[in-house]
């Protein structure tokens, strides 16, 4: 996957500033030729490559960048993912290709480790609209690497009726809008107790988000959902961490999604090592 390139060069840009890469420029001989790998320095799921790619080629566009390890794969730290050749501007484009690389890998890893540890319960791990601005595509990317599925991409796509919009009365001539103008958009209706969840049940939604209940109050929501629907999907969320998402899992729901495996994700370590 790519980039959207005015995220390229407003990338590069806040690095260059107005004087440009001065270290580069007055360290580095102008004809020197640059070749060297990228190197992982921890276990992790690769994502980025192509982006990395964008940077290096933005800069130097007779650059040769081989990928060595496919967005999506799991590679082991002292691995080499890719091969870059070409001019100084090789140098320059460094920091800002990594960058990219490290988050999105680091997302990718995060939500493998979330996959794996729900194995092999039949619910899936989705992320949230909790993401850096500008990024939104490129880290759904990377969820999607790391075997996550996505979420909403924003509030054009679905429609998430929240604890918020409880609060201005009845949704039911709402629904009825909407679905006169949009029929195919689906609804989803966030409960935070067992009360919202009887209420949501009368709107027939194409999802019930169970939000921050406790697991004893999962367990009843959902036998509540399985009793009148069984085409309601279930979704959790709220506190979900790796030390509890596997119990969660086994309460039976569709989907769990999990906002810190794109806002919390760490860097996955990697560098570019010239030979």
């Amino acid at each position: 996957m790519k980039a959207p390139s005015w995220l390229i060069k407003e990338s590069l840009r806040e690095d260059l500033g107005r004087n440009g890469d001065l270290t580069t420029r007055f360290f580095v001989p102008p004809g020197a030729k640059i070749s060297g790998f990228i190197v992982l320095k921890a276990d992790g799921v690769i994502c980025g490559t192509e982006i990395a790619r964008q940077v290096f080629e933005k800069l130097d566009p007779s650059a040769q960048f081989k990928i060595i390890v496919q967005d999506g794969r799991y590679a082991k730290s002292g691995q080499k993912i890719a091969q870059i050749n070409g001019s100084p501007k090789i140098l320059t484009a460094e920091r800002t290709a990594l960058n990219f690389l490290q988050h999105l890998s680091g997302i990718a890893t995060l939500t493998r480790q979330f996959v794996e540890e729900i194995r092999p319960s039949k619910a899936q791990i989705y992320d949230t609209r909790k993401t850096l601005p500008g990024w939104r595509v490129l880290e759904k990317y990377a969820v999607r690497c790391g075997g996550g599925k996505n979420h909403r991409i924003g509030l054009y796509d679905m429609v998430l009726l929240k604890d918020n919009h409880w609060e201005f009365g009845s949704l039911k001539n709402g629904l009825s809008r909407l679905k006169k103008k949009y029929p195919k958009i689906p609804v989803e209706i966030e409960a935070d107790r067992i009360s919202r969840v009887q209420a949501a049940l009368t709107l027939k939604p194409d999802m019930i988000l169970l939000d921050n209940m406790s697991p004893n109050q999962i367990k009843t929501a959902i036998q509540m959902i399985r009793a009148c629907s069984k085409n309601i999907q279930i979704e959790i969320s709220g506190g979900v961490n790796l030390q509890n998402v596997r119990a969660l899992a086994q309460l039976g729901p569709d989907r769990i999604s999990i906002g810190r495996i794109t806002h919390s994700a760490g860097a996955l370590d990697m560098s570019l090592e010239v030979q």
